[in-house]
């Protein structure tokens, strides 16, 4: 794989059982790509390998006054030299496409499994933890991944050295051999503390990540209840564990590479000193001691990549487990994604929506309220009769469309059939003809969606604001999650792309929480018209809303427990009145006595919802309300 072929076709099934189990599945993968690296490495570091040897020669040549024996050093430098040289370059290359090949794929199965598990993902792991995961912990993945290769190639070159001085000077080449393996392993009773003050480190910066971007996300609310130096308090708390973790880790990293100065200088000492006993004494060459010396200040090179394998592994490895937690998630909390998943054909058009584990009923064709006392309760609904299990409700029977389990279905499939949308929709930055440029079944057009929405004004602002030369509203720009824009706008713009996609089932929840109540009567009547023959399924609590549909249900205590009109269960179901009217209980036992309610002067009574005109959408003036 090169890195012009990415992305990954396929990127394949990962083994998410464990970290270490996750890298090993992840090297196996790039078998062709380490092996070019290691081939590149292995010249490379043969021509380090080869220049004490070359150098020695030259010595050697130079005392006993050998020409011949001069030329040859002098063709085995340039040769060590260009193997040094090409071997380097393409091993760069070789390790860098390794490195950036693997966060690829890491990056594209975390997309994956994003898209797969939908908003459950952040119900079961931290949002600050998956920000790290797909960021951080893909960079030191990767890194790992490229180090094997560089590391294998060092090991093959300081066996080389060392073999070749047994055989060249086997004074000298018994210390250097018996010396080398102590400096490889040295740092290995360092490792394991090094590795837990870097997950310490990493464990606080996550924390602190996910402290930001909660803080940031609600920044607006903060601003208004005065909480924003509170927070930013808190985050400086955090800021400064993060600091002082990674002084602590700097410090044990630094012993160990003071470790890998040290230990060579001292063996580097011994062998010119032990070597200059050998030279006196004649039982060692001049050339050979040079060639030993120069072998030993030589092998710093590549024994420091030992310490980087080290380290690399040290900081990957919690990574991977971190990467290996989130792609081993299911849609279901136990695991179990059912056997016949795929396996059932998509249900005929039309069908009606049914949830066992509620009782909700949504005819096929019809335009459907239901009305749920629980904001969450409703937001769980919403999420299951898109397919989606919720965590803890893995057992419940799952929600039928035309007869046909929706979890049997292939994920696709089932998300093309039944699109959700939740209360905070996401708007990507980019134009508003990007905004719209989603799966839809055509039938109908952006402008249709944009006025069952009402969204004339928010065109008109988005072309007041757009750069000269922008004439047409849908080459305006957006923002990131849209906040240029007001809470109302967002979301009758996120109302008009879900229309816009015209899927056979649409369920909405909340749609028009940010929007006044002139304008939410207008895309009570837009949606009604719009989504006219096709399955709407509308989580909400407004009168004006509930008025439109063909048909409401009272969800209570997870339960649907009535259904008929608004007006009929407004007169003749005391709980559905309580949720709609914000009763009471006060007023809900007077209610059932026949009593005279208490006076409520702040919540006047709810009057007969009237047909509301059909009016353009550039004539819209409804102001919203603040988000």
């Amino acid at each position: 794989m090169q890195i012009s072929d990415l992305p990954y076709p396929d990127p394949g099934v990962p083994d998410a059982r464990s970290g270490p189990r996750f890298l090993w599945w992840l090297g196996r993968g790039q078998l062709g790509g380490q092996a070019r690296s290691l081939a590149w490495g292995l010249v490379h570091f043969c021509g380090v390998a080869g220049l004490p040897y070359t150098v020695g020669v030259g010595v050697g040549a130079v005392v006993d006054r050998d020409g011949a024996g001069l030329l040859l050093a002098g063709g085995l430098l340039l040769l060590s030299g260009a193997a040094i040289s090409v071997g380097d370059a393409m091993l760069h290359r070789t390790a860098v496409t390794n490195w950036i090949t693997a966060a690829a794929r890491v990056q594209q199965l975390l997309a994956r499994k994003t898209a797969e598990l939908g908003s459950a993902l952040t119900r079961r792991v931290a949002a600050g933890e998956v920000t790290t995961v797909s960021t951080g912990d893909v960079e030191k993945i990767g890194w790992f991944v490229e180090a094997v290769s560089r590391f294998l190639a060092a090991a093959f070159a300081v066996v080389a050295l060392c073999v070749g001085l047994l055989f060249y000077a086997p004074a000298i080449g018994v210390v250097v051999a018996a010396g080398v393996p102590v400096l490889a392993l040295s740092v290995l009773p360092l490792l394991p503390r090094a590795t837990r003050r870097a997950d310490l480190q990493r464990e606080k910066a996550g924390r602190a990540t996910e402290l930001a971007s909660d803080t940031v996300a609600g920044l607006r609310v903060l601003r208004g209840i005065g909480g924003e130096e509170l927070f930013l308090g808190r985050y400086r708390e955090a800021s400064q564990e993060v600091r002082e973790a990674a002084v602590r880790s700097a410090r044990m990293w630094a012993l160990i590479s003071a470790i890998q100065v040290l230990l060579p200088g001292a063996l580097l000492i011994t062998v010119v000193w032990y070597g200059a006993v050998l030279v006196r004494d004649g039982r060692l060459a001049v050339g050979e001691l040079v060639a030993a010396f120069s072998a030993v200040a030589t092998m710093l090179y590549p024994l420091r990549h030992f310490e980087e394998i080290a380290q690399a592994y040290s900081f990957s490895r919690p990574s991977a487990a971190r990467a290996a937690r989130v792609l081993s998630l299911t849609r279901t909390e136990d695991g179990a994604e059912g056997s016949a998943a795929g396996s059932a054909a998509a249900p005929a058009p039309g069908g009606d929506l049914y949830d066992p584990g509620t009782g909700l009923l949504a005819p096929g064709g019809r335009f459907t309220a239901v009305v749920c006392g629980d904001p969450d309760l409703a937001g769980r609904l919403a999420e299951r009769l898109g397919g989606h299990p919720v965590d803890g409700a893995g057992a419940a029977a799952p929600v039928l469309l035309g007869g046909v389990a929706l979890d049997e279905l292939a994920l696709d499939a089932a998300r093309g059939l039944v699109l959700v949308q939740d209360k905070d929709p996401v708007l990507l930055s980019g134009t508003l003809r990007e905004l719209f440029d989603v799966p839809a079944s055509g039938s109908v057009t952006a402008s249709a969606a944009l006025a069952a929405a009402r969204c004339g004004d928010v065109l008109d602002a988005l072309l007041q604001s757009a750069p000269e030369g922008v004439e047409d509203p849908m080459d305006a720009r957006i923002t990131e999650r849209g906040r240029s824009l007001s809470g109302g706008q967002r979301q009758r713009l996120a109302l008009a792309r879900s229309l816009l996609t015209d899927p056979e089932v649409l369920v909405l929840d909340e749609p028009t929480s940010a929007v006044d109540s002139h304008t939410e009567a207008r895309i009570a009547q837009g949606i009604a018209e719009l989504r006219a023959g096709r399955t709407t399924v509308v989580l909400a609590s407004s009168p004006l809303l509930l008025d439109r549909a063909d048909r409401v249900v009272l969800v209570h205590e997870g339960k649907a427990v009535a259904a008929g009109t608004h007006r009929e269960l407004m007169r003749g179901e005391p709980r559905y009145r309580a949720v709609v009217t914000r009763e009471t209980e006060e007023e809900q036992r007077s209610a059932a006595s026949g009593a005279a309610a208490p006076a409520r002067p702040d919540v006047p009574e709810v009057p007969e919802v009237p047909e509301v005109p059909d009016v353009p959408a550039e004539e819209l003036t409804g102001i919203e309300e603040s988000a």
